[in-house]
């Protein structure tokens, strides 16, 4: 089913895809849809594949088997300069010596299209990502955001199907960084264009992705929009991997219910009897004062203005557990303080 904009159309199908270097599998058997006008974030950790995935995307590494087909035609054995899409690097990589406006117009004029058009074309793209008032500045008297929206715009000043990023705002500072999430968000929309990002950057994703892939040593986990990962994990590595997450250990017994230091609840679906780990957010782990819950005590209290993570040791995880609750919640309590912890049998997942 396609809607208005057809973002239920498969633009780019990755088909079993491989990649190694010597004996090392870099991508393993990768098989992925990406619809048009898509925001899509291939997130993971360093080393995972998920950058040679995307460079052999763009046709700077040929794959060792498998198949990439953008709007039905394979492009697997094109070079580059062939290919109907666009990458944009970390670095940036502006030409120091033109102004901005030079910077778009340059790809264009290598097409050899007429003046007139060139000119339509980079006007139109730099009223888009607002930079029509620095349009005959160089890179050296550009801050770093601009540099990058700069880098942005020649990129899509050719209007590629689909539009390749490769950690785009790793070089930002943090400010600038969640500023300019939102930023590509906004353009991807106004664009129509898809945008394929590598990042290894969990909270980024979330914020900007309409979908994500997760990749661990080459191979695709899960595929899936930000809150369906995050709210069912597929396996400990992807719960662990996205946002905060607590594992506690415990037994089941026959009945389906979960044991855990003299603290039990009925799981909500059947589980095999024996012993097992429960995962479950910082969020909708409640906090008791008395001796209901798993047993802990407070050993230190972050906090983050709105809200306060409480770090609570106890017999059942390695780690300390954490507990999210409000800024003012948190003023009741203190480290050193004994507790209890009280699971949403609903919002916990069986390892």
């Amino acid at each position: 089913m396609i809607d208005a904009e057809g973002r239920h159309e498969t633009i780019l199908k990755i088909e079993a895809l491989h990649k190694t270097f010597g004996p090392v599998v870099a991508v393993d058997g990768v098989t992925l849809e990406i619809r048009r006008n898509e925001f899509f974030a291939l997130l993971g950790p360093s080393g995972c594949g998920k950058t040679t995935l995307l460079r052999m995307l763009a046709g700077f590494e040929t794959p060792s088997g498998g198949a990439i087909w953008l709007s039905g035609q394979d492009i697997a054995p094109l070079p580059p300069e062939k290919r109907p899409l666009n990458l944009m690097f970390q670095s940036y990589a502006l030409f120091p010596h033109m102004t901005v406006r030079q910077n778009l117009s340059y790809g264009l004029e290598m097409e050899r299209l007429p003046k007139s058009e060139v000119r339509k074309r980079v006007d139109e793209t730099l009223a888009t990502t607002d930079l029509t008032a620095l349009a005959d500045r160089k890179p050296d008297q550009l801050s770093g955001g601009q540099k990058q929206r700069v880098a942005l715009a020649r990129a899509l000043v050719k209007r590629p199907k689909v539009l390749l990023l490769d950690e785009p705002l790793g070089a930002l500072d943090k400010k600038l960084r969640e500023k300019m999430q939102l930023e590509l968000k906004r353009l991807q929309h106004e664009a129509g264009i898809t945008f394929v990002i590598v990042t290894h950057d969990q909270e980024e994703a979330l914020v900007m992705a309409d979908r994500m892939a997760i990749l661990k040593d080459g191979k695709l986990l899960q595929v899936g929009t930000p809150e369906e990962i995050y709210e069912a994990p597929q396996d400990r590595f992807v719960a662990n991997f996205i946002g905060i997450m607590n594992f506690i250990a415990g037994d089941i017994d026959r009945d389906g219910t979960f044991s855990t230091d003299g603290y039990s609840f009925a799981l909500p679906a059947k589980r095999p009897p024996g012993a097992a780990t429960i995962a479950v957010r910082p969020e909708v782990i409640r906090l008791s004062k008395g001796a209901d819950g798993i047993s802990g005590t407070i050993s230190a209290i972050a906090y983050h203005g709105l809200d306060r993570v409480l770090h609570v040791a106890t017999k059942v995880s390695d780690a300390p557990v954490q507990v999210r609750v409000t800024a003012e919640e948190g003023r009741h309590f203190a480290p050193g303080q004994p507790v209890g912890l009280l699971v949403d049998p609903a919002k916990c997942h069986v390892f």
